[in-house]
């Protein structure tokens, strides 16, 4: 593998569906408010993929020194474990994608505020180093919460709350109560999608010490646990549409649920092992997700 491999690798670019999927669902909300603003959008999304990555970066160099990304590791090899990549280099990338991510964000709030220093722009800047920190403290650290089983909370709120919401509120400089609905829903999918890297890793996760929810409950409960997660979110989405129906073409992104019962019956009949590729299977159906919930609510709108 090259060195350019290596770090598209780290990049671990099948991961990003799922960000801009939370940001692509706020933005369809936007829409349907009719207070889109494409700009933002673009710069979410761009803000969005380089916080994805910074924390992947970070994700392999926690699990490298804590000796979590080792020989018995399941899924694809890390450029760290392999020895493609030094230490070094990825404290210097982390640390990049950090800045980028900053810049990132400080010209989404400037485009979103019109330039003006406000409470709106301190709040969100508060927020985007909370997500920056969020990112690099989920395996790195002396005490990363991902280790202690807390990663599912910190992905429910970054990925769905502030993901869906936040990125809703940049566009239409307010939150109705009900676009929690949907930001709930996204948030569950992407809990979803942890569990299922969770799930694959339990043996070795438990052998290391990274005390993950399904190292907690045993992975028969995971499995329950993770129905719960897939069947919350499409029920939280239906309630949304439901309540807020602009018309029944709306519920036409009902079609593809189905996709998920697919999911589903593919994770339960499967060990542990085997389950590296029902990762990038939910993180795509929840975009095609989106992106048919999006179709129909601009149509209807």
């Amino acid at each position: 593998m090259s060195n350019v491999k290596a770090w598209i690798e780290s990049f671990r670019l099948r991961t990003l569906p799922l960000a801009l999927s939370c940001i692509g669902m706020g933005s369809i909300l936007a829409a349907e408010f009719r207070v889109f603003k494409l700009n933002i959008f673009v710069l979410t999304a761009i803000t969005a993929i380089f916080l994805q990555v910074l924390s992947n970066l970070a994700n392999d160099y926690g699990d490298a020194v804590k000796g979590s990304d080792n020989e018995n590791r399941v899924g694809p090899q890390r450029a760290l474990q392999s020895g493609l990549i030094s230490l070094k280099a990825m404290r210097n990338a982390i640390v990049v994608c950090s800045l980028l991510s900053l810049i990132s964000g400080c010209s989404l709030l400037y485009i979103a505020t019109d330039g003006q220093i406000s409470s709106m722009f301190i709040i969100f800047l508060i927020l985007g180093l909370v997500c920056i920190a969020g990112a690099i403290k989920y395996t790195i650290g002396k005490k990363p919460y991902g280790y202690a089983g807390f990663g599912d909370v910190a992905v429910f709120i970054f990925f769905g709350l502030i993901g869906v919401g936040g990125s809703f509120y940049l566009h239409a400089h307010a939150l109705p109560a009900i676009i929690l609905l949907p930001a709930s829903a996204l948030g569950f999918l992407s809990a979803g999608v942890l569990n299922v890297n969770n799930m694959r890793d339990i043996e070795n996760d438990a052998a290391t010490g990274k005390k993950t929810i399904v190292v907690r409950m045993g992975l028969a409960n995971a499995k329950k646990y993770h129905c719960i997660l897939i069947g919350l979110a499409l029920l939280f989405l239906f309630i949304y549409t439901s309540v807020n129906q602009i018309s029944p073409l709306q519920m036409l992104y009902l079609i593809v649920t189905p996709l998920f019962m697919i999911h589903l019956v593919s994770v339960l009949g499967k060990e542990s092992k085997a389950l590296d590729g029902n990762l990038r299977q939910l993180a795509i159906f929840t975009l095609i997700l989106v992106i048919c919930f999006g179709v129909n609510t601009i149509v209807c709108a």
